[in-house]
């Protein structure tokens, strides 16, 4: 297995205060999404969606994966260096900036701890440099297209004979983790889903359809889904009768990339331990 990056043993080093679990309760939720209507800005206006991702100028790390063909896209694969197949993986949905290399160096990690990682590209090979180009390309998004994207990704793991991944999951954030809770449900042998602060659905009939156990990252700071629509989407959860485990942080949205203004080390460090426990008991058992 290759050796875990540098920035990665400086994160795992801190020390962060625990994660707050919430407890399902009333409150307002935004109209639930569906594929006809589904508004990633959630309850904000564009012009505080956009000022939610202020980002810095770090480059990414050194990336070790290669780009590959994936439904008429292109992905970015990384294995675990000397490790074969069978492997667990996971498929990684980028935010709303594409498939930059910061979303790949977030595959290296996965790769690093031990598992297949495949980054899709939703948006056609484009990435963003400015929110208004994010933002134009966010709505760009055919949704028929990127579920037929994220099912060639599911197949792709399973059937490739680098991987032959008996065990698969999706991760994704903002953008992305919307598009990781659609992942769940559409795909019904999916083993584990992980949704940082992404567009929720409390629609019994789409909840109803998940299978995988599911982890939702999120800050109660977030303007775009506050804590009330998060506890509201757990309690449909459980009402479902789904499993669904949610931490929650006093950050805001997109704490958990390092290349954003919003970046929060201690939550983003415990939350990616927690992304790491709960991938490790459902994909290596």
């Amino acid at each position: 297995m290759r050796a875990v990056p540098l920035p990665l043993l400086l994160l795992l080093a801190c020390r962060p205060t625990p994660a707050t679990v919430s407890a399902p309760g009333p409150g307002p939720e935004p109209e639930p999404a569906t594929p006809a209507t589904m508004s990633w800005t959630g309850l904000v206006d564009e012009a505080t969606f956009k000022a939610m991702h202020e980002r810095r100028t770090d480059a990414a790390p050194a990336l070790h994966g290669i780009e590959i063909d994936l439904a008429g896209t292109r992905a970015y694969l990384s294995l675990p260096e000397g490790a074969s197949a069978p492997l667990p993986a996971v498929v990684v949905i980028h935010e709303w900036w594409g498939l930059d290399d910061h979303i790949r160096h977030w595959t290296d990690r996965l790769a690093a701890d031990g598992y297949a990682a495949l980054a899709v590209d939703l948006y056609g090979g484009k990435a963003a440099t400015t929110p208004d180009e994010a933002m134009a390309l966010m709505k760009s998004v055919d949704e028929a297209k990127a579920k037929a994207v994220l099912a060639a990704a599911h197949r792709f793991l399973r059937e490739d004979p680098r991987i032959a991944a008996p065990k698969r999951g999706v991760i994704g954030w903002c953008f992305g983790g919307g598009w990781a809770l659609q992942a769940a449900i559409a795909e019904s042998d999916l083993d584990a889903a992980v949704i940082y602060y992404g567009r929720l659905t409390t629609d019994p009939a789409a909840l109803s359809k998940i299978h995988a156990p599911v982890l939702g990252i999120f800050g109660d700071r977030d303007q775009g889904i506050p804590p009330a629509a998060v506890e509201e989407f757990a309690k449909a959860m459980r009402a479902a009768g789904k499993s669904i485990e949610i931490h929650r942080y006093d950050a805001e949205h997109a704490f958990a990339n390092p290349s954003g203004a919003r970046y929060d080390t201690a939550a983003a460090t415990d939350a990616w331990e927690h992304v790491r426990g709960f991938f490790a008991a459902r994909l290596r058992g």
